[in-house]
């Protein structure tokens, strides 16, 4: 008799689960978003990490949670997304930070300051060194708050159109480069400009710049500026790991059930993994074809290297005695990166010298 009622009540029991895990379900709000994005369709390995995070959210969330991208001036310009998301104009916003140094030189940490952390190194300083703290601090008071999106691993030196072998090479030099990048490569003698994709070819064609930056091989591959301009250098000391960002308006994020919340963090991580593979895999034979087809592998000497570094840090230090909110993040930014590579110079650097060294052909 015990046995039965036991039967009876778990069954009934069941039943009840049953009804209430898709109640549950059913009541949270089907929600609908728009994401601007700073950069174009062909860019696929960057904007795909967009498209990778809109359709893991909706997803994990059955479908009612579904965020809609929009590439590079389908809704607002590539460097007017932070202001977007700001305004309300979108809900959501994919952007490099470093792009709105304007604003505020402090918006280079959450993306990539010169000789500073690698890809590895800037994400655990975010996730586990502090870093998300500090710029979530930093990015409330535009009213926003920002996710790692992606990074794309160090970024090459760019495209030139005769060898740079010394740091008196650059006097005068016109060089596409935006950014802090652009204000060290300035105090070095660098005349500096900044143009959209579209427009560094046929300005390397018609001698109105000397050299352009862009991104690594298998982005720069697509532009073809090799055949005008076929020196390619490495690396890029002013991108040594930069990470791409999402945006949200805090009062959207604010109305979001914590589900939503959750998956937004969720996917935000598996897209921020997606982009890092997607260069890491297709970089190398990117390499070898534009080698192929004529481009000129250099490596910056050491004397442009070291001389970049000085003026770097002259930068940041100087940025850090007048700007607070600089100051701020750039004190334990500096320490962590320190520490970082003191540590890569045991295990991580060593093994890959050997291997690299090992496996030469």
């Amino acid at each position: 008799m015990e046995r039965r009622s036991f039967l009876k009540k778990a069954a009934v029991g069941a039943s009840v689960g049953a009804v209430a895990a898709p109640a549950l379900a059913q009541a949270l709000p089907t929600i609908n978003w728009r994401l601007a994005s700073s950069f174009p369709k062909n860019l696929d390995a960057i904007y795909g990490t967009a498209d990778v995070f809109s359709k893991r959210v909706a997803a994990l969330t059955g479908g009612k949670f579904n965020i809609r991208v929009f590439a590079a001036n389908e809704i607002v310009p590539p460097q007017q997304v932070l202001d977007a998301v700001q305004a309300g104009t979108v809900e959501m916003g994919q952007s490099a930070s470093y792009y709105y140094v304007g604003k505020d030189p402090t918006f280079a940490f959450d993306c990539c300051m010169p000789f500073g952390l690698t890809s590895r190194q800037q994400s655990a300083w975010f996730e586990q060194g502090g870093g998300k703290e500090l710029l979530r601090e930093f990015f409330k008071g535009y009213g926003i708050i920002n996710f790692m999106g992606g990074n794309t691993g160090t970024q090459m030196g760019g495209w030139f159109r005769k060898e740079i072998k010394t740091v008196a090479d650059l006097k005068g030099l016109k060089m596409r480069i935006a950014g802090l990048a652009g204000r060290v490569m300035s105090s070095l003698g660098v005349v500096t400009q900044q143009l959209p994709a579209a427009d560094i070819y046929p300005s390397l064609e018609k001698g109105t710049i000397d050299a352009a930056e862009w991104v690594g091989p298998y982005d720069d591959e697509k532009l073809g500026i090799y055949k005008v301009a076929p020196y390619y250098y490495a690396p890029g000391w002013w991108e040594p790991g930069p990470q791409l960002s999402f945006y949200i308006g805090l009062k959207e994020w604010d109305k979001l059930p914590k589900e939503y919340q959750a998956a937004v963090e969720a996917a935000s991580y598996e897209a921020h993994t997606y982009m890092q593979a997607a260069y890491d895999a297709k970089n190398p034979a990117a390499l070898a074809r534009l080698i192929k087809n004529g481009a000129k592998l250099k490596f910056f000497s050491k004397e442009i290297m070291d001389a970049g570094n000085k003026a770097a840090t002259a930068m940041m230090e100087e940025e850090a005695a007048k700007n607070p909110k600089f100051k701020k993040i750039y004190e334990p930014w500096k320490h962590f990166r320190q520490e970082q590579n003191t540590w890569a110079s045991v295990a991580e650097a060593s093994m890959q010298n050997y291997l690299i060294g090992a496996n030469r052909k």
